[in-house]
């Protein structure tokens, strides 16, 4: 009885610590999704774009996910998050959370070709919760887009 309560309780233990592990992205994800992210924009753009506005193809884990917009004219053109769905179409450089701050600018500047650039701002996670909270993104260009990945602080 005491070996099956102690597997039960070391099983749901490491249950609970794989799902925290992959539910919260780190810096290294974000990076690394973000590498993935402009991987699969040079290889087929609008198939890329689709699989972030679904959340398929390894575009949407745990709380990390890219979000694109357009070089041109700002407009957002895919986002992995379901909870920002409504910003789509919407020129990035106008972006500003609840408190005030304007980050859209910050995005759009650090989308520079050859470069990955780090912006803090705030952000609702991808997931029921929906408060706006600390977030860092890694931010590049590639073809025509500004496209990044951010991690929860």
């Amino acid at each position: 009885m005491f070996r099956k309560l102690v597997i039960g309780a070391l099983g749901a233990m490491a249950t609970l610590f794989s799902t925290t592990a992959f539910a919260q992205g780190t810096a290294a994800d974000a990076k690394a999704m973000l590498e993935k992210t402009v991987a699969a924009i040079k290889a087929d753009r609008a198939k890329a774009l689709d699989q972030i506005n679904k959340g398929e193809n390894g575009f949407l884990v745990g709380d990390l996910y890219p979000f694109c917009f357009n070089v041109n004219d700002g407009l957002l053109v895919a986002v992995g998050n379901p909870n920002v769905k409504g910003l789509l179409g919407k020129d990035a450089r106008t972006f500003k959370d609840p408190t005030g701050d304007v980050y859209g600018p910050r995005l759009y500047d650090a989308a520079r070709e050859g470069q990955v650039n780090e912006v803090s701002y705030m952000s609702p996670k991808a997931g029921a919760d929906k408060t706006w909270v600390p977030k860092a993104s890694f931010v590049t260009a590639v073809a025509g887009l500004g496209c990044g990945v951010g991690y929860y602080k």
